[in-house]
């Protein structure tokens, strides 16, 4: 609009994008100026340029062209089949889309079939990639005019979004990086620690000063039994262990150091096998006392390291990488960006003792000295940052959700990880062998479709070959470095016309599988224990999901049969245990019932009824008895797509339907349950005003772009305000489920081990002689997570004798 405006008023408008719809607004007086990329120089384009490179007639038939072939990127979905060059073809024929559409009986075979089954969409298409110039704006000269940079705005922006070069810059009196000081990035919280829970008399904790610290090193029998009586008579401190290397599985520990007030702290080195074991039989009682609290930055790892030495920590738990969080789920929560950001310095880098390139920290290569400092350095800022964070966590409600779930979590996640789980590793060697024989075939078939061979697992090959060779339509953009995009979704929504192309991607996923877990698995077992011990991440999806890695057993694929043929390797750890898989039975339908109030969906799960053949009913205005396999499929995929915020085209694109039928679909969805509708408008309104959305148990998810003037970032955060409050409360369920699970086999003694937890599932490596007895306590623990539901929670179990058995 103010390109077109200043045009009128006798500028030449320079319009600096590499967008290239904006080639539609381009005129005698308007150019395109595309910055400078991948090596290319900055290039300006206009009418002559724009005609040239699009091949077309008018610069107005660039909207044309966008409405025939599309465009991924701003989710325009064009005419199916037709590529830029079809595109060209057909407008020097017919000169618009619209005179394409009117002379579709004069085109022949499938392309006459997609022009006139996707005509409607064609031109929905070529309507959302038209630039409005006609925006309530208006132009003004004198505002574009250069004026001196606002130094103190700016610097409080590169200060947010930690630009520390830039921010230096526009700083009046930047920060002093001498004496180990930095500055600071994040967010400055300024508290005083209560004397309640204290770690010492000091005031100002949110401050750290290298120069003025105390910290010793502790060796020999009688100065350790000395540290452990100190120990004992404290309300808390601050451990921290340094090991051999990163899986606390394979790891020895080389010391351990101690803190509980500010400055001060102790180092006990245990490079020696002699020296782990006295440190151990010293530290023992004091770390397993349960009158103290225990203060740690991901304790979870510490815990296990001590576990292999004997120790059980037993007391409470205050872990500042949880506790962080909980406060900013979506920001990093490594200790060295945590002092960063809230006590305004950059611990000493570990790049500092076993120098740069190194991705392992191996402390028995690092001269002891240094470690003294590096260590108890952890120790000590840690200590510091839960004065801040514990206080924070009472400032914003969440202390509850702390002590009531992450907490008691922390010790849960711990002993699945060191249950660990047995794999079948002969079975994985004999389905790799089988694997690799089909994606050879299948790599032949591909080379003799495609009349060549070519690297099939190089994007940029297939990429040449489809889309070059093979000239099939193209109409993305290509990738930052001018490749040709060759990602799953592109390909598989060439695969409904071309076999080969779907002969591709089950090649891509057979060898992923092949590389990722059947190879992978079996070199993952632990020499030590015989088992595969995954980690589960506690603090890092935003909904307060579980995930986990090495391996991560949440992408393991089943809906493929190879895919589930993987968990077939998961078995029993003896000839005395079972597995036993117990999951939720779509947990997040109900929970959206529940959440949102709406009787209907309520009434159906109490009625005990199929909700995919409930939904359908009403939405197809159809008896429950005479819902079709078809109309129960679109209501199942309705009834997901509106918990994850689909609109009509990502709905009709997975229905394979007209997006005018998959709108009437969901409106009429929405006719239905009314109550969903209004659900979800103040999930959003909600965000607006507080800029966050919580679960059921009061966690919260902070929504950044709610308010953004950018229409699709400002919609993907309203999605998250619909369903993080669903999947979150989901997460916080089986978390719930977990500990009071763990409490029942602990105080029962049972020989039962919780191994697994994936999605809504929970396996377990169930002794048979206790099967019967566990069953129903595990169903009733699951069903009763959260005690206070309306809506009937239903839990799915079975036995096997490996997982996908029991699944």
């Amino acid at each position: 609009t103010l390109a077109k405006q200043a045009e009128k008023e006798g500028f030449q408008v320079y319009m600096v994008t590499p967008d290239k719809d904006y080639a539609q607004l381009v005129s005698p007086n308007i150019f395109m100026y595309k910055p400078a990329r991948s090596g290319n120089d900055a290039e300006i384009l206009g009418e002559k340029e724009v005609l040239e490179k699009w091949n077309i007639q008018r610069v107005d038939q660039v909207i044309d062209i966008l409405g025939l072939q599309g465009d991924a990127v701003d989710n325009i979905p064009g005419i199916p089949g037709i590529g830029p060059k079809t595109a060209q073809k057909l407008l020097a024929s017919y000169d618009s889309l619209e005179g394409i559409i009117a002379h579709s009986g004069e085109l022949k075979g499938k392309q006459k079939e997609r022009v006139e089954a996707f005509a409607e969409q064609g031109i929905l298409s070529k309507k959302l990639a038209t630039i409005d110039t006609e925006v309530p704006v208006t132009f003004n000269a004198k505002e574009f005019e250069l004026s001196p940079p606002d130094k103190k705005v700016l610097a409080g922006l590169y200060k947010e979004l930690e630009f520390r070069s830039l921010y230096n810059q526009m700083a009046d009196d930047p920060p002093s990086t001498s004496s180990g000081q930095t500055d600071l990035f994040g967010q400055t919280v300024a508290v005083k620690p209560k004397s309640s829970g204290s770690m010492g008399n000091e005031n100002s904790f949110a401050s750290f000063d290298a120069a003025k610290v105390d910290y010793q090193k502790i060796e020999g029998k009688e100065a350790m039994e000395s540290l452990a009586a100190k120990l004992s008579k404290l309300p808390m401190f601050c451990f921290d262990t340094e090991t051999s290397e990163l899986d606390p599985h394979k790891a020895d520990m080389v010391g351990i150091a101690f803190s509980w007030e500010k400055g001060k702290g102790y180092y006990v080195p245990t490079l020696e096998s002699d020296q782990r074991q006295l440190a151990s039989s010293v530290f023992k009682k004091v770390l397993e006392d349960e009158r103290i609290q225990k203060i740690a930055h991901n304790f979870k790892y510490d815990a296990l390291i001590l576990k292999y030495l004997g120790i059980e920590i037993q007391g409470g738990i205050l872990d500042t990488m949880i506790a962080h969080y909980l406060i900013a789920p979506e920001l990093r929560h490594k200790m060295d960006y945590l002092a960063e950001a809230y006590l305004e310095y950059k611990p000493i880098p570990i790049e500092s003792l076993i120098g740069k390139g190194k991705h392992q920290l191996s402390m028995r290569q690092v001269a002891l000295d240094k470690v003294v400092d590096y260590a108890i350095e952890d120790a000590d800022i840690t200590a510091r940052l839960q004065q801040i964070l514990f206080e924070k966590l009472n400032e914003d409600g969440l202390a509850e959700l702390y002590h009531k779930m992450e907490e008691p979590l922390i010790r849960v996640l711990t002993q699945i990880e060191y249950n660990g789980v047995k794999i079948d590793s002969s079975y994985l060697n004999a389905y790799s062998l089988e694997l690799e024989t089909s994606i050879r075939k299948l790599e032949e078939e591909i080379y003799q479709d495609c009349g060549q061979r070519f690297n099939i697992g190089s994007p940029k090959q297939v990429g040449e070959i489809l889309f070059e060779v093979l000239k099939l339509p193209y109409r993305w953009k290509k990738t930052a470095s001018g490749q040709y995009s060759t990602s799953e979704d592109k390909l598989t929504e060439m695969a409904a016309d071309y076999e080969f192309v779907s002969k591709i991607l089950k090649f891509r996923g057979l060898s992923k599988l092949k590389s990722t877990y059947v190879d992978a698995l079996p070199r993952m077992v632990n020499s030590k224990t015989g088992f595969i011990h995954s980690s589960f991440n506690q603090a890092l999806t935003a909904t307060g999901r579980l995930s986990s890695n090495n391996p991560n057993l949440q992408n393991i694929p089943i809906r493929t049969e190879e895919g589930a043929r993987v968990r077939k390797a998961f078995i029993p750890r003896g000839e005395d245990y079972v597995l036993l898989a117990a999951d939720y039975s779509q947990i997040e339908l109900r929970l959206i019932a529940e959440l949102s109030g709406e009787q209907s969906m309520l009434e159906a799960f109490i009625q005990g009824q199929d909700i995919h053949t409930a939904t359908a009913a009403k939405v197809f205005d159809t008896n429950y008895e005479e819902v079709t396999k078809e109309q129960r499929y679109k209501a199942k995929t309705v009834n997901f797509s509106i918990i994850y915020g689909s609109g009509a085209s990502n709905l009709a694109k997975q229905l394979d339907i007209k997006r005018s039928e998959a709108k009437a679909l969901i409106d009429s969805y929405f006719e239905q349950y009314a109550g969903l509708k209004s659900y979800m408008e103040h999930c959003v309104a909600e965000a607006r005003e507080k800029g966050y959305v919580s679960t059921m148990m009061g966690r919260r998810r902070y929504l950044k772009d709610i308010n953004s003037k950018n229409g699709m970032l400002r919609s993907h955060a309203e999605r998250n305000a619909v369903n993080t409050p669903v999947q979150g409360t989901a997460a916080d369920m089986i978390k719930l489920a977990m500990i009071s699970i763990h409490k029942i086999l602990e105080e029962g003694g049972y020989q039962t081990k919780m191994i697994l937890q994936v999605h809504d599932e929970l396996v377990f490596d169930v002794h048979k002689d206790e099967l019967e007895e566990l069953k129903p306590k595990i169903e009733e623990a699951m069903k009763q997570a959260i005690p206070s539901l309306t809506v009937p929670i239903l839990v799915g179990m079975d036995t096997g004798a490996n997982w996908l058995e029991a699944h």
